[in-house]
């Protein structure tokens, strides 16, 4: 009977872990669709400003600007790696690292100089636990950022590249391509590039169908005063808008990887649920053939 009873309390624990790891699941789908509608109305103001940026960045003659002017050596890199404040991701923060150690690996190949900065808890812990050096963390960027925080840690990266302490702006996060398919990426946000502008622009992203290219409309644009005076002001914001879209697609992915590892939990333990059970029938039985046994015996003895 000992052995039914140790049954009877494991299958009551994998139980209670199950309504856990249920209500995280549905906690993480609800979060998921907040998230996935963030970054769908984001989507189309962000294609709009790097199609304009693209444009103008395409007519080389005629206007310029800092942001889009390739050093001629990227010896001073910033590496921006977003990791998640939770675990219970599955490989979401896993992968994360991965690319950013191979990016880190790389720069000291190349004799680069890398300003590494972090955004998460379990990037901290991971780089803390490596002994990698940290020069600046982040840990307030949940899973709702808001551009108005975004925007702070853009002008500082503005103003660091404009004074060109930084030569590169290298950000490490997994991009958010449909509900079945996001990849942890390194992209450049710095010095922008008129070409990668153009390539974002010509993208519409489907939640179901992922990232397909749009379909080419010629524009013609009038400038008033002049295409410089509104690349001054545009070229800052699109950069922004796209560090802003790379929080945002973090966000979603990170709720996606925990709305699929934790519907695997619930399933895991559905299955343990049905093996304890089978088991403690089986148990129960012998014990209840066993006594019948030893009943039986006893009778057979009193005779």
């Amino acid at each position: 009977m000992a052995k039914a009873r140790a049954i009877i309390k494991r299958r009551k624990a994998v139980q209670n872990i199950r309504k856990i790891t249920r209500t995280m699941e549905l906690i993480a789908t609800a979060r998921f669709k907040k998230a996935l509608d963030r970054a769908t109305e984001a989507e189309a103001y962000t294609r709009k400003i790097a199609e304009i940026v693209a444009d103008l960045g395409s007519r080389s003659s005629e206007v310029a600007h800092p942001l889009l002017e390739k050093r001629e050596k990227d010896k001073n890199t910033l590496l921006l790696v977003l990791t998640s404040n939770r675990g219970l991701a599955g490989g979401y923060n896993g992968n994360l690292v991965r690319v950013a150690t191979r990016a880190l690996q790389d720069a000291e190949v190349a004799d680069n100089k890398v300003r590494l900065e972090v955004s998460g808890k379990r990037g901290i812990s991971y780089c803390r636990f490596r002994g990698i050096p940290v020069d600046a963390s982040y840990t307030h960027f949940e899973d709702r950022p808001q551009f108005q925080e975004v925007e702070v840690l853009a002008n500082a990266y503005l103003r660091m590249f404009l004074a060109k302490d930084v030569d590169r702006l290298d950000v490490v996060y997994t991009r958010f391509l449909s509900a079945s398919r996001q990849e942890a990426i390194v992209e450049t946000l710095l010095p922008m590039s008129a070409a990668k502008m153009e390539a974002m622009a010509k993208l519409v992203r489907h939640p179901d169908k992922g990232a397909k290219p749009a379909p080419a409309a010629p524009v013609s644009y009038e400038f008033l005063p002049d295409a410089n005076s509104i690349l001054e002001e545009i070229v800052p914001v699109s950069f922004k808008v796209r560090l802003f879209k790379c929080f945002l697609d973090a966000a979603v992915s990170e709720q996606i990887a925990r709305m699929v590892a934790m519907k695997g939990a619930t399933e895991n333990a559905d299955d343990m649920i049905k093996t304890l059970t089978r088991q403690y029938n089986r148990a129960r039985q012998s014990q209840i053939t066993r006594e019948l046994a030893e009943i039986i015996g006893g009778a057979a003895a009193l005779e």
